[in-house]
């Protein structure tokens, strides 16, 4: 069976502000429906381990999440996260990243999951994230000390999505910018539009709406 490494953030809060946040909850289940239904294999990892914040769980008119929300495996799977220090990458085909303004406050900057993503990387493996996901591939530094991102074009959640959403004052930097000066190309389209680009194993998407787009997409990559 194909296996999937899921980190999410541990980090519970918009930035430095009191607004509850974490990994945002359609992100990550829409795209562990599309595993569940390809018979993919699945571990939630964090930096820390343990109880892992989340954040859009009472979304109206979302059937994919509910359900994913009301299973009581993925429920454990996030109350017990496993400790990234006990990860034996070796394990894992893929490593997918969702969104949520937490991993801006750890996972872009922490070095051991970048670490295990650039051996996973250079291993053969695909990487995959959504939204601010991609921030999570920012330090992701390669053995011959290149960026991941410097020869890569990326996607992901955009200056006027920040506006529009109301957090571009809160957030700890602005993603679009990062990623625009780390990637060899930074493309997006018009606000909440689904967007996903692949390039050379590496699956990202825009925003929330891009999730299934880029869960499809993992699947896909991974039955090759």
């Amino acid at each position: 069976m194909k296996k999937v490494l899921i980190p999410v953030t541990n980090h519970a809060t918009l930035g430095t502000t009191d607004q509850a946040n974490g990994t945002y909850s359609p992100e990550l289940t829409h795209v562990v429906h599309l595993l569940d239904e390809a018979n993919i294999g699945y571990d939630i990892v964090s930096i820390l381990g343990g109880k892992a914040p989340i954040y859009g769980t009472d979304l109206e008119n979302d059937p994919v999440n509910d359900q994913v929300l009301a299973d009581d495996n993925f429920t454990s799977r996030m109350n017990n996260t496993i400790p990234v220090a006990q990860v034996n990458i070796d394990d894992y085909d893929a490593i997918f990243y969702p969104g949520g303004f937490g991993l801006l406050s750890d996972l872009a900057e922490n070095k051991q999951v970048a670490d295990l993503a650039a051996a996973h990387y250079e291993a053969g493996g695909v990487l995959a994230a959504v939204c601010h996901g991609p921030a999570s591939l920012l330090p992701i530094t390669l053995s011959n000390g290149e960026k991941l991102l410097a020869n890569k074009e990326v996607t992901g959640f955009t200056r006027e999505e920040e506006v529009d959403y109301g957090t571009i004052n809160d957030i700890p930097f602005l993603l679009e910018e990062s990623l625009a000066r780390t990637a060899a190309k930074y493309s997006k389209v018009q606000p909440w539009g689904e967007f996903v680009i692949e390039d050379d194993r590496v699956i990202t998407g825009q925003n929330p709406s891009s999730a299934h787009a880029v869960g499809s997409a993992l699947v896909k990559a991974l039955q090759a």
